[in-house]
């Protein structure tokens, strides 16, 4: 009867297509495992002829899905179709969140020692004696914990830290190893881990292997087996085949001066954590080139600098007096400019000729409204509301404080009214299934539909905005906007809900998202209406060139001539102030050229904000 029961449950398959160009690796997975844990069904995933459960992260990992691949994901049980439908929204958007580490452009430099070449992580140039890494083992399991005991120290370890670096790239390495630790690899001994490594060898995410092994040694110290790093205590250069996340943490509190690594990639979590900590790195793959690297550094005195150039990839292991005396050059230039930007970035930002321009943050929480304030943006230009509300449908009052506390924070923000459909759905609010999303019920199109949640958020805002200062002027932005009725059926809903709690809203105002082409072909029209605009380049040029973000072949040149040429059209024609929040803002090639066209506003990541201003004061 049992097996009867379990054979008719309802079966959901919906095939998935990975097109991240990092493939489905560990902080993706961990989010997603985390995500599929929420629904009481029976969760799989199939792939290269193996089905394995969607809530343990090291057998999805051990799929080893690249760019392009495709899997089913399969939901068995009462909520299958809600499962199914939900999980296939939040992987496209998982996929599109999953950003690119680009290759860093390396500058040309002439150097008169033999060079090795290799690829950059982290910019940046060090002089100093190479030492080779070193790890000594401690035992003392007397003194140590039991194994389960030691697991919950650790995941209480990796929790720390990723409160400590919300705010940063880097918090999402720390929850994914949590989410790896609470696997059953680690239920009752070490002997899958290696088993797991071994599936690892030779696929694209070789690199992951360092996590394991990186939490194999968290948690054997707390069971009184330390491995440490035997370093310098004077400046050196760290050469490894390999560092494990942790590691990072520890040469940093050293004098280290640079990193090089003979095996990983620039995404690996080391990489990652090297360029947080803005240590001068180079990627230097065993190979012919550089399979004389070893030995050579034996036979270097300890006391013999090498020279370390990551702005052009280049090691020189005898420098000349030239090549030192022109590395000193360059190193002193480098940290003058790294300096200058952050102990500037509070400063009004203008060009050469004198043109003033505001750099803006794009925010979606306390968390990175605290670390815009920290970083000197002058205000916010995309505040994304959808955070609150991705979960469980938030109070009024949830709502009203989420606001309000960034609000405090600066005078000028612009907030995004709810931007749902495409590849975001909410749990609690049942939309129908369309065969292409992305053209049919979102932004502003679902607030229309869903108006009970529109004015509560609404009136949220203005409670917030009331609370904070009356004096204090609120952008409110309306996403997805593709004709001018949908404007003013937006506008008037706002109006209404601050007559019928007779709220004075005169310090607020009304714009659109410029992100559907049409617009651009009503530009008068809209001029009548609304107070600003903002330019989503994300989604205007997804639309301008019919190619979906997200999509695993086709990609489009952000800066490509036709879309510079669209938005040179739109900031010619609107009289009414006008910003660019996309991410076309943070591009450093797209700079120039925005300014010159006639941007003086851009909104970009908060850790972009130092280096963009300062690029900015060195344009005409």
């Amino acid at each position: 009867m049992k097996f009867l029961k379990q054979l008719f449950k309802k079966r959901i398959e919906t095939t998935l297509t990975i097109t991240s160009t990092n493939g489905f690796h560990l902080r993706p997975i961990a989010k997603f495992v985390n995500e599929v844990k929420k629904f009481n069904s029976t969760i799989t995933i199939i792939a290269h002829n193996r089905e394995v459960s969607a809530t343990q992260v090291p057998k999805i990992l051990a799929l080893a899905l690249e760019n392009g691949e495709s899997f089913t994901l399969r939901c068995v049980g009462g909520e299958a179709q809600k499962a199914s439908e939900h999980l296939s929204s939040f992987f496209v958007r998982l996929m599109e969140d999953d950003k690119v580490v680009e290759e860093i452009e390396q500058e040309e430099e002439r150097y008169e020692g033999s060079i090795l070449t290799g690829q950059t992580i982290a910019k940046g140039v060090a002089i100093a004696p190479i030492v080779r890494v070193e790890r000594v083992e401690q035992e003392g399991r007397h003194i140590g914990l039991p194994l389960r005991d030691a697991i919950v120290k650790t995941e209480e370890e990796l929790s720390q830290l990723y409160k400590e670096n919300r705010t940063k790239d880097e918090a999402q390495i720390y929850l994914a190893q949590k989410e790896l630790l609470n696997s059953e690899l680690f239920d009752k001994n070490f002997d899958n881990i290696d088993e797991e490594i071994d599936k690892l060898k030779g696929t694209a995410f070789e690199s992951r292997i360092a996590d394991y092994q990186d939490l194999k040694q968290r948690v054997l110290s707390y069971m009184g087996i330390k491995i440490e790093l035997k370093l310098p205590d004077t400046p050196y250069i760290l050469l490894a085949d390999e560092l494990l996340p942790s590691d990072i943490s520890t040469i940093a509190n050293t004098p280290i001066q640079g990193v090089i690594l003979q095996k990983g990639t620039p995404t690996s979590h080391a990489s990652i954590l090297l360029r947080s900590e803005a240590i001068p790195s180079l990627i230097i793959n065993k190979n012919s080139e550089s399979e004389a690297l070893a030995p050579n550094i034996t036979r270097l005195k300890p006391s013999v600098p090498s020279l370390l150039d990551a702005n052009s990839g280049n090691l020189i292991l005898k420098p000349t007096e030239n090549d030192l005396k022109k590395a000193k050059i360059k190193q002193k230039k480098f940290k003058e400019q790294q300096k200058q930007s952050y102990q500037k970035r509070f400063e009004s930002t203008q060009t050469k000729e004198g043109k003033a321009i505001q750099v803006l943050a794009n925010i979606a929480d306390i968390a990175s409204a605290k670390e815009a304030k920290e970083q000197g943006a002058d205000g916010v230009g995309l505040f994304r509301t959808e955070f609150l509300f991705t979960e469980t449908k938030p109070s009024l009052e949830q709502q009203t404080k989420a606001y309000t506390d960034i609000f405090e924070l600066f005078d000028n923000i612009t907030i995004r009214t709810l931007d749902i459909g495409g590849d975001k759905s909410l749990p609690y609010i049942n939309i129908e299934k369309e065969d292409n999303p992305f053209l049919g019920i979102r932004g502003i199109r679902f607030s229309l539909q869903e108006k009970i949640l529109f004015k509560e958020q609404l009136l949220a805002i203005y409670k917030a905005v009331g609370s904070v200062t009356p004096n204090k002027t609120i952008k409110i932005m309306f996403p997805m906007v593709s004709n001018t009725k949908e404007f003013t059926q937006a506008k008037n809903i706002a109006q209404t809900v601050a007559k019928e709690n007779k709220i004075d809203i005169s310090n607020i105002q009304f714009g659109i998202m410029l992100e559907v082409p049409c617009v651009i072909f009503a530009l008068k029209e809209f001029d009548q209406l609304v107070d600003f605009y903002s330019i989503g380049t994300n989604d205007l040029t997804q639309y301008l060139f019919a190619i979906e973000r997200t999509h695993p072949t086709l990609q489009v040149d952000a800066t490509s001539p036709m879309l510079m040429s669209a938005l040179e059209t739109i900031v010619k024609q609107v009289n009414k102030p006008i910003s660019i929040c996309g991410e076309l803002a943070g591009v450093e090639e797209a700079t120039v050229e925005l300014i010159e066209i006639g941007y003086d506003t851009l909104s970009v990541s908060s850790k972009l904000i130092p280096s963009l201003k300062e690029r900015i004061r060195l344009s005409r």
